[in-house]
């Protein structure tokens, strides 16, 4: 029985590696393929010559675009946390049942919308006559000769956070869900509020969902190409804008590549952080 078992298991892994191979098939030619002829282009020039000079030309030319870059992402990722823990602490603290129902409905609303979609609409809303200046106006609380555009860094972050809340609200909402209710009860009968019992007992448990949730974030809104091209394509702008203006304008795919690993030496800050955070967490237990 041992030598018939050990003579099918060859057998077993080939069918097993017949039935991935498509998936992999797929992977290696439309992404691992393109990742690896973009990298090496990032270190040639037209010639082929190995070289850094397209580090050098996208430093020198987009360096403000690389810091307006990071303080955008950090920003939005920060106030997506802070808007996503409050609404699911409200869901789960809350004591008003019709407010908590017509949150829960509402909320979830930009998680269908593509994110040229969510582009679009806070270009309509924020704009110099748009929604948001009308409605202050009708009003009262705001003069019509002193209306603004917000079509600049502080359209951009809300388009972020409005489009990817959801995302990690629905995340953090259902990890608070399943926290022991008799952990938050002992707390009430001990006289603690809800502030207290939302930062003291209840973050430190979701905390791992929450940081997921915003890694995510971080990394999906570095790779967004819609949301600053269609609010604010100006310089300073963000690096997505400046990949699809070297490759439409210029032509020059060798710098839009060295752009692109900037950026993934950006995003990859934000996996080392939640891998920090996984060790650390490890050896504590």
């Amino acid at each position: 029985m041992t030598a018939g078992r050990k003579s099918s298991s060859p057998n077993s892994s080939w069918a097993g590696f017949a039935l991935v191979a498509p998936a992999l098939l797929v992977i290696v030619i439309f992404f691992v393929g393109p990742m690896l002829l973009s990298i090496a282009s990032a270190f040639q020039d037209k010639s082929g010559t190995w070289t850094l000079a397209n580090f050098d030309k996208s430093l020198e030319l987009y360096l403000g675009d690389l810091g307006y870059t990071a303080i955008i992402t950090i920003a939005a990722t920060l106030a997506i946390g802070v808007v996503s823990v409050a609404i699911g602490g409200y869901l789960t603290l809350g004591r008003n049942p019709r407010a908590q129902t017509v949150l829960r409905w509402l909320y979830r609303w930009p998680l269908f919308i593509p994110f040229i979609v969510a582009g679009q609409v806070m270009r309509t809303f924020l704009a110099k006559n748009g929604l948001l200046n009308q409605l202050l106006i009708g009003s009262g609380i705001l003069e019509p000769l002193t209306a603004q555009s917000y079509l600049d860094w502080r359209g951009i972050v809300l388009a972020f956070v409005w489009k990817q809340t959801p995302f990690v609200a629905l995340m953090v909402a259902g990890a608070m869900a399943s926290i022991e209710p008799a952990h938050i009860e002992a707390a009430r009968n001990l006289g603690a509020g809800r502030m207290r019992i939302l930062g003291e007992i209840i973050l430190p448990q979701i905390r791992r969902t929450l940081m997921v949730g915003l890694v995510l974030s971080y990394v999906t809104i570095l790779s967004v190409l819609s949301v600053p091209l269609m609010i604010n394509p100006n310089s300073p702008t963000m690096m997505t804008v400046d990949v699809a203006y070297r490759i439409n304008a210029h032509g020059d795919y060798g710098v839009a590549n060295a752009l692109c690993l900037v950026s993934l030496a950006l995003a990859s800050l934000g996996a080392w952080f939640y891998l920090r955070q996984g060790v650390a967490r490890k050896g504590v237990e």
